[in-house]
């Protein structure tokens, strides 16, 4: 798992490369993203394009990160998750606690 992190209009974009599976890949996920709760960030776009696979340790990630990221006044936001990714989402019933785009920018300006 690679993890790009850059900000943009004080949003924090993340870029996953590579499964989103149980351990190391799940674990680095978690603590990038807590490194960015504990800095003051809360509004966070997840770029999923490159991400083929998301298993449920995944999936529980993301809703974990969700929930912290929404009691510290923000959100997570997916961008161009896989067919297999909302699948799962949809699946499981946690589909519509997230916001879904198409493009990074779209997503970026959706917290305007």
């Amino acid at each position: 798992m690679e993890i790009d992190v850059r900000k943009h209009q004080e949003i924090e974009v993340i870029h996953l490369h590579g499964d989103l599976k149980i351990g190391e890949p799940v674990d680095s996920f978690r603590q990038t993203v807590e490194e960015l709760f504990g800095n003051g960030d809360s509004r966070i776009v997840v770029n999923l394009a490159d991400v083929p696979m998301i298993d449920s340790s995944g999936i529980g990630a993301l809703v974990r990160l969700l929930t912290i990221a929404k009691q510290r006044g923000g959100a997570l936001k997916l961008v161009s998750p896989s067919k297999l990714a909302v699948q799962t989402l949809k699946i499981v019933g946690l589909l519509n606690l997230f916001e879904i785009f198409d493009d990074e920018g779209q997503a970026v300006s959706s917290y305007q």
